[in-house]
C-alpha cells in the first residue's frame, strides 16, 4: 500500500497561516506538531499562497547606484587579481622547471642545496 495522502481544506490552511501571522503559533514546527501536519514544506507553501509573505524568509537588498557601481568595480578587480595570481603561479612553475634543467645541465645533483647556496650569496650582495 502507498503512502496516505491527506488533503486539508482551504479554511484549515488559512487558520494555520492566520495563527502563525498573529503569533498564536511560534513557528511552523509548532503548527505541524499541534495540528499533526506531516510534510516539512507544507506550511511553508501555505504561507506563500495565503500569507502576507512576511513570515517567509526573504533577503531585501537596497543599494544606491554608487554602491552597485563600486561592487561591480571590486568584482572586476578581484577577477584581475585572480588572473594575475594564476599567471604568477604558472611563471613560478616554469622558473622552477628551468632552474632544474640548468642544474642538470651543469651536473648539479643537489638542487635544493644549490638553491640555498645561491640564496645566501644573493643576501650577501644586498648587505
Amino acid at each position: 500500500m502507498g503512502a496516505q495522502i491527506i488533503r486539508y481544506s482551504e479554511a484549515f490552511k488559512r487558520k494555520v497561516v492566520e495563527g502563525l501571522e498573529k503569533g498564536e503559533l511560534r513557528n511552523q514546527a509548532e503548527a505541524r506538531e499541534l495540528y499533526g501536519i506531516g510534510g516539512s514544506c507544507t506550511i511553508h507553501r501555505w504561507l506563500r499562497k495565503y500569507g502576507k509573505n512576511h513570515l517567509v524568509a526573504k533577503v531585501v537588498k537596497v543599494e544606491s547606484m554608487k554602491e552597485r557601481d563600486r561592487v561591480k568595480q571590486l568584482k572586476r578587480r578581484i577577477r584581475e587579481l585572480e588572473k594575475a595570481l594564476a599567471d604568477t603561479k604558472v611563471e613560478q612553475v616554469l622558473d622552477r622547471a628551468y632552474f632544474e634543467v640548468v642544474c642538470e645541465d651543469m651536473g648539479i645533483e643537489d638542487v635544493e642545496g644549490y638553491k640555498k647556496k645561491l640564496a645566501g650569496e644573493v643576501f650577501k650582495k644586498d648587505e
